[in-house]
Protein backbone atom coordinates (compact mmCIF):
# COMPACT_ATOMS: atom_id res chain seq x y z
CA UNK A 1 0.00 0.00 0.00
CA UNK A 2 1.55 3.47 -1.16
CA UNK A 3 1.74 5.54 2.30
CA UNK A 4 -0.14 8.75 1.89
CA UNK A 5 0.48 9.44 5.75
CA UNK A 6 1.63 13.40 4.80
CA UNK A 7 -1.96 13.64 2.76
CA UNK A 8 -5.26 15.26 4.41
CA UNK A 9 -6.95 12.24 5.12
CA UNK A 10 -9.78 12.97 2.30
CA UNK A 11 -6.87 13.10 0.05
CA UNK A 12 -5.56 10.24 0.71
CA UNK A 13 -8.79 8.10 0.96
CA UNK A 14 -9.75 9.42 -2.71
CA UNK A 15 -5.54 8.48 -4.53
CA UNK A 16 -4.26 5.87 -5.85
CA UNK A 17 -0.90 4.85 -7.29
CA UNK A 18 -0.03 2.91 -10.50
CA UNK A 19 3.04 2.61 -13.08
CA UNK A 20 2.43 3.72 -16.88
CA UNK A 21 5.43 1.86 -18.38
CA UNK A 22 8.23 3.11 -16.19
CA UNK A 23 6.37 6.37 -15.57
CA UNK A 24 5.66 6.04 -11.55
CA UNK A 25 2.05 8.14 -11.41
CA UNK A 26 -0.20 9.78 -8.72
CA UNK A 27 -3.75 9.44 -9.60
CA UNK A 28 -6.56 11.80 -7.35
CA UNK A 29 -10.20 11.24 -8.12
CA UNK A 30 -13.56 13.08 -6.92
CA UNK A 31 -15.37 9.59 -6.17
CA UNK A 32 -13.64 6.54 -8.34
CA UNK A 33 -17.08 5.97 -10.04
CA UNK A 34 -17.73 9.15 -12.72
CA UNK A 35 -15.89 10.40 -15.44
CA UNK A 36 -14.39 13.29 -14.82
CA UNK A 37 -11.89 16.06 -16.84
CA UNK A 38 -8.28 16.06 -15.29
CA UNK A 39 -5.16 17.65 -15.46
CA UNK A 40 -1.71 16.08 -16.12
CA UNK A 41 0.85 17.55 -13.47
CA UNK A 42 4.77 17.87 -13.61
CA UNK A 43 6.55 18.77 -10.33
CA UNK A 44 9.75 20.58 -10.56
CA UNK A 45 13.57 19.14 -10.63
CA UNK A 46 14.91 17.13 -6.82
CA UNK A 47 11.13 16.89 -5.39
CA UNK A 48 8.40 14.15 -6.47
CA UNK A 49 4.80 13.70 -7.41
CA UNK A 50 4.04 13.38 -4.05
CA UNK A 51 5.51 17.09 -3.36
CA UNK A 52 1.85 19.73 -3.24
CA UNK A 53 -1.32 17.49 -1.87
CA UNK A 54 -2.69 20.39 -1.07
CA UNK A 55 -3.36 21.37 -5.00
CA UNK A 56 -4.45 17.75 -5.77
CA UNK A 57 -7.21 17.94 -2.77
CA UNK A 58 -8.74 21.62 -3.82
CA UNK A 59 -8.90 20.09 -7.72
CA UNK A 60 -10.71 16.95 -6.42
CA UNK A 61 -12.81 19.07 -4.79
CA UNK A 62 -13.85 21.13 -7.41
CA UNK A 63 -14.75 18.09 -9.66
CA UNK A 64 -11.72 17.74 -11.26
CA UNK A 65 -9.37 14.38 -11.66
CA UNK A 66 -5.32 14.75 -11.10
CA UNK A 67 -2.63 12.83 -12.71
CA UNK A 68 0.62 13.24 -11.26
CA UNK A 69 3.96 11.75 -12.71
CA UNK A 70 7.44 11.32 -11.30
CA UNK A 71 10.09 13.17 -13.52
CA UNK A 72 12.69 10.85 -15.06
CA UNK A 73 15.15 9.93 -12.09
CA UNK A 74 12.69 11.42 -9.04
CA UNK A 75 10.40 9.74 -6.41
CA UNK A 76 9.60 6.67 -7.35
CA UNK A 77 12.31 6.09 -9.54
CA UNK A 78 15.12 8.18 -7.92
CA UNK A 79 18.41 8.34 -9.99
CA UNK A 80 20.44 11.08 -8.55
CA UNK A 81 22.56 11.96 -11.37
CA UNK A 82 19.40 13.10 -13.20
CA UNK A 83 18.33 15.81 -10.68
CA UNK A 84 22.10 17.39 -11.08
CA UNK A 85 21.87 20.59 -13.64
CA UNK A 86 24.23 19.39 -15.69
CA UNK A 87 21.63 17.10 -16.64
CA UNK A 88 18.78 19.40 -17.02
CA UNK A 89 18.15 18.88 -20.97
CA UNK A 90 18.52 15.36 -20.50
CA UNK A 91 15.75 15.35 -17.92
CA UNK A 92 12.99 17.80 -19.93
CA UNK A 93 13.79 15.59 -23.36
CA UNK A 94 12.96 12.65 -21.47
CA UNK A 95 9.53 14.03 -19.75
CA UNK A 96 8.81 15.41 -22.84
CA UNK A 97 8.51 12.14 -24.16
CA UNK A 98 6.81 10.69 -21.00
CA UNK A 99 3.72 12.96 -21.16
CA UNK A 100 2.88 10.73 -23.97
CA UNK A 101 3.77 7.32 -22.56
CA UNK A 102 1.09 8.36 -19.29
CA UNK A 103 -1.51 10.09 -21.64
CA UNK A 104 -1.47 6.93 -24.11
CA UNK A 105 -1.50 4.46 -21.36
CA UNK A 106 -4.03 6.02 -19.11
CA UNK A 107 -6.65 6.38 -22.00
CA UNK A 108 -6.35 2.17 -22.42
CA UNK A 109 -6.35 1.84 -18.83
CA UNK A 110 -8.99 0.27 -16.43
CA UNK A 111 -9.36 3.40 -15.04
CA UNK A 112 -10.00 5.36 -18.30
CA UNK A 113 -13.99 5.47 -17.96
CA UNK A 114 -12.78 7.82 -15.09
CA UNK A 115 -10.66 10.25 -16.92
CA UNK A 116 -12.33 11.96 -19.45
CA UNK A 117 -9.76 12.23 -22.42
CA UNK A 118 -12.01 14.48 -24.38
CA UNK A 119 -11.30 16.78 -21.49
CA UNK A 120 -7.85 17.18 -20.27
CA UNK A 121 -5.44 19.84 -19.01
CA UNK A 122 -2.01 20.04 -18.31
CA UNK A 123 0.71 21.96 -16.05
CA UNK A 124 3.89 21.71 -14.52
CA UNK A 125 6.37 23.99 -12.36
CA UNK A 126 9.86 24.89 -13.23
CA UNK A 127 11.33 21.73 -14.84
CA UNK A 128 8.07 20.48 -15.15
CA UNK A 129 6.47 23.70 -16.98
CA UNK A 130 9.63 23.69 -19.26
CA UNK A 131 9.08 20.25 -20.38
CA UNK A 132 5.05 20.90 -20.88
CA UNK A 133 5.41 23.91 -22.60
CA UNK A 134 7.97 22.31 -25.21
CA UNK A 135 5.43 19.39 -25.36
CA UNK A 136 2.57 21.82 -26.53
CA UNK A 137 4.56 22.95 -29.01
CA UNK A 138 3.61 19.59 -31.23
CA UNK A 139 0.14 18.10 -31.68
CA UNK A 140 -1.63 17.49 -28.35
CA UNK A 141 -5.21 17.31 -27.14
CA UNK A 142 -4.67 19.20 -24.16
CA UNK A 143 -7.68 22.02 -23.60
CA UNK A 144 -5.62 24.24 -21.17
CA UNK A 145 -2.74 24.70 -19.28
CA UNK A 146 -0.68 26.08 -16.24
CA UNK A 147 2.38 26.63 -15.58
CA UNK A 148 4.30 27.61 -12.08
CA UNK A 149 7.96 29.38 -11.84
CA UNK A 150 8.98 28.21 -15.13
CA UNK A 151 10.23 29.77 -18.28
CA UNK A 152 9.13 29.03 -21.83
CA UNK A 153 12.47 30.71 -23.11
CA UNK A 154 15.56 28.17 -22.26
CA UNK A 155 17.86 29.85 -24.51
CA UNK A 156 17.53 32.95 -22.54
CA UNK A 157 18.18 30.90 -19.53
CA UNK A 158 21.16 29.59 -20.68
CA UNK A 159 22.84 31.56 -23.34
CA UNK A 160 22.06 35.28 -21.82
CA UNK A 161 23.94 36.99 -24.46
CA UNK A 162 24.03 40.70 -25.03
CA UNK A 163 20.43 41.04 -25.11
CA UNK A 164 19.53 43.54 -22.33
CA UNK A 165 16.17 41.92 -22.48
CA UNK A 166 17.73 37.96 -21.66
CA UNK A 167 18.19 36.27 -18.12
CA UNK A 168 21.17 36.27 -15.82
CA UNK A 169 22.08 32.70 -15.69
CA UNK A 170 20.12 31.45 -12.59
CA UNK A 171 22.22 30.14 -9.73
CA UNK A 172 21.48 26.14 -11.05
CA UNK A 173 22.41 26.83 -14.63
CA UNK A 174 25.60 25.08 -16.04
CA UNK A 175 26.80 25.53 -19.60
CA UNK A 176 24.72 23.23 -21.87
CA UNK A 177 25.02 22.67 -25.92
CA UNK A 178 23.39 25.20 -27.51
CA UNK A 179 21.98 23.34 -30.15
CA UNK A 180 19.95 20.79 -27.55
CA UNK A 181 18.98 23.96 -25.74
CA UNK A 182 17.23 25.13 -29.03
CA UNK A 183 15.97 21.64 -29.46
CA UNK A 184 13.83 21.61 -26.74
CA UNK A 185 13.09 25.31 -26.63
CA UNK A 186 9.68 26.02 -26.63
CA UNK A 187 10.25 29.73 -28.06
CA UNK A 188 12.44 27.86 -31.16
CA UNK A 189 8.90 26.48 -31.93
CA UNK A 190 6.19 28.61 -31.07
CA UNK A 191 4.90 28.60 -34.55
CA UNK A 192 3.70 25.13 -33.84
CA UNK A 193 1.61 26.20 -30.52
CA UNK A 194 -1.66 25.70 -30.66
CA UNK A 195 -3.76 28.50 -28.58
CA UNK A 196 -5.23 27.47 -25.57
CA UNK A 197 -5.99 28.76 -22.47
CA UNK A 198 -2.87 29.21 -20.76
CA UNK A 199 -2.06 30.87 -17.00
CA UNK A 200 1.20 31.78 -15.89
CA UNK A 201 2.31 32.55 -12.22
CA UNK A 202 5.54 33.36 -10.93
CA UNK A 203 7.27 34.98 -8.35
CA UNK A 204 8.62 38.47 -9.97
CA UNK A 205 11.76 37.82 -7.41
CA UNK A 206 12.13 34.61 -8.64
CA UNK A 207 16.45 33.93 -8.25
CA UNK A 208 16.11 30.20 -9.86
CA UNK A 209 14.16 30.58 -13.30
CA UNK A 210 13.64 34.90 -13.37
CA UNK A 211 10.27 36.45 -14.47
CA UNK A 212 12.30 38.47 -17.40
CA UNK A 213 12.19 35.38 -19.54
CA UNK A 214 8.66 34.16 -19.25
CA UNK A 215 7.46 37.32 -19.59
CA UNK A 216 9.74 37.67 -22.40
CA UNK A 217 8.13 33.79 -23.70
CA UNK A 218 4.48 34.92 -23.16
CA UNK A 219 5.05 38.23 -24.93
CA UNK A 220 6.00 36.20 -27.93
CA UNK A 221 3.19 33.41 -27.36
CA UNK A 222 0.58 36.43 -27.25
CA UNK A 223 2.09 37.54 -30.81
CA UNK A 224 1.60 34.55 -31.88
CA UNK A 225 -1.66 33.60 -31.02
CA UNK A 226 -2.71 36.71 -32.70
CA UNK A 227 -1.10 35.67 -36.19
CA UNK A 228 -2.60 32.79 -36.01
CA UNK A 229 -5.75 34.36 -35.57
CA UNK A 230 -6.40 33.64 -31.97
CA UNK A 231 -7.36 35.43 -29.00
CA UNK A 232 -4.19 36.79 -27.18
CA UNK A 233 -6.15 37.14 -23.91
CA UNK A 234 -6.28 33.24 -23.59
CA UNK A 235 -2.96 33.82 -21.98
CA UNK A 236 -3.43 35.20 -18.52
CA UNK A 237 0.05 36.12 -16.06
CA UNK A 238 -1.02 35.99 -12.34
CA UNK A 239 2.77 37.28 -10.51
CA UNK A 240 3.77 38.78 -6.91
CA UNK A 241 6.47 40.81 -6.38
CA UNK A 242 7.76 39.09 -3.48
CA UNK A 243 6.09 35.96 -1.68
CA UNK A 244 9.01 35.12 1.13
CA UNK A 245 9.15 31.64 -0.46
CA UNK A 246 12.92 30.72 -0.60
CA UNK A 247 14.96 31.76 -3.37
CA UNK A 248 10.97 33.08 -4.82
CA UNK A 249 10.99 29.91 -6.22
CA UNK A 250 9.92 26.93 -4.19
CA UNK A 251 6.19 27.46 -3.59
CA UNK A 252 4.47 30.95 -3.55
CA UNK A 253 4.97 31.96 0.14
CA UNK A 254 2.45 33.86 1.97
CA UNK A 255 0.76 34.13 -1.80
CA UNK A 256 0.81 30.40 -2.24
CA UNK A 257 -3.14 30.14 -1.11
CA UNK A 258 -4.04 32.96 -3.96
CA UNK A 259 -1.71 31.31 -6.26
CA UNK A 260 -3.78 27.67 -5.53
CA UNK A 261 -7.01 29.91 -5.74
CA UNK A 262 -5.62 30.99 -9.17
CA UNK A 263 -5.17 27.28 -10.48
CA UNK A 264 -8.35 25.54 -9.45
CA UNK A 265 -10.08 28.80 -10.74
CA UNK A 266 -8.58 28.40 -14.04
CA UNK A 267 -8.90 24.75 -14.42
CA UNK A 268 -12.51 25.15 -13.58
CA UNK A 269 -13.07 27.59 -16.01
CA UNK A 270 -11.14 25.72 -18.88
CA UNK A 271 -12.66 22.10 -18.09
CA UNK A 272 -16.05 22.79 -17.10
CA UNK A 273 -16.31 20.05 -14.04
CA UNK A 274 -19.47 18.64 -12.38
CA UNK A 275 -19.28 19.32 -9.04
CA UNK A 276 -18.44 15.34 -7.13
CA UNK A 277 -21.54 14.14 -5.50
CA UNK A 278 -20.13 13.33 -2.16
CA UNK A 279 -19.17 15.99 0.23
CA UNK A 280 -15.86 16.89 1.55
Amino acid sequence: MPDFASFPRALAERTKTARFGEVPVLMSHPDWTSTCPWVLWLHGRTVSKEIDSGRYLRLIRAGIAVCAMDLPGHGDRFNVDLQHPRRTLDLLALTVRDIDVVTKALSGHEYAALFDIDRAAIGGMSAGGMATLRRLCEPHAFRSCAIESSTGWLEGLYVPGDDPAALTKAPWAVSQDLTRVRELDPMRHLAAFKPIPLLVLHSESDAIVPWAGMRRFTEELRAHYQRVGSESSLIERVTWMSTGAPQEHAGFGRAANDAKNALVRFYTQTLNPLQPSEAF
